[in-house]
């Protein structure tokens, strides 16, 4: 894979905007300015761990809530991951990771599969983590799954803390997906599928 698989989207509606930059073959360099502190935060856990340079930013209607602002901006990155990752010749396909935090554990695996699906279990311990709305975790992966056109599941296994409950996630989901864009140097070329395409 010479290509660079980068990609830039810009999203505007009456309720954000939103440009989004992204490097999948990247350091994990991030520049994320949502107006949601936690969530910046918790987009810096994909960037360092998936190794992906992410350059987010965002103005969204936060004065209603922050709903629209994590659902776009899942929107906006599944869009651009799908533009950067192309035909997806010689990648992985499939993703994996646990992660533990302190009491917190959480599993995700990823499909590069062209078929839209997330199924959740996590069970939050508290409905915010600063001024982010947990409900909004599952948002911000919907948006991402319907546009990446990837299956992704999602097991939050342990956990009290709800900061690490969604920590944990984050962080697995960038090695989850880190694994299954990285190349696998034995199908150079191959489309991983029998079908012949993703």
């Amino acid at each position: 894979m010479t290509t660079p698989r980068t990609a830039e989207i810009s999203r505007d509606t009456a309720e954000t905007k939103i440009k989004v930059r992204l490097n999948l073959d990247g350091t994990g360099q991030s520049s994320l300015s949502t107006g949601i502190g936690f969530f910046d935060h918790m987009l810096d856990q994909i960037a360092r761990h998936g190794l992906v340079d992410l350059d987010v930013q965002c103005e969204g209607d936060l004065h209603i809530d922050g709903h629209h602002t994590v659902e776009d901006v899942g929107i906006a990155i599944g869009q651009a991951v799908k533009l950067a990752v192309g035909d997806k010749r010689g990648i992985t396909r499939y993703g994996h990771s646990y992660v533990p935090l302190d009491e917190a554990l959480s599993r995700v695996v990823i499909d590069f599969s062209g078929r839209p699906g997330l199924i959740t279990d996590v069970r939050f311990t508290s409905g915010m983590i600063g001024t982010f709305d947990t409900q909004l975790l599952h948002e911000f992966f919907q948006g991402f799954v319907n546009h990446a056109f990837v299956t992704l599941h999602i097991d939050n296994l342990k956990g009290v803390n709800a900061h690490h409950q969604a920590e944990t996630i984050f962080k697995a989901f960038g090695r989850a997906l880190r694994m299954a864009l990285t190349p696998d140097p034995r199908a150079e070329g191959q489309i991983p599928s029998t079908k012949g395409t993703l």
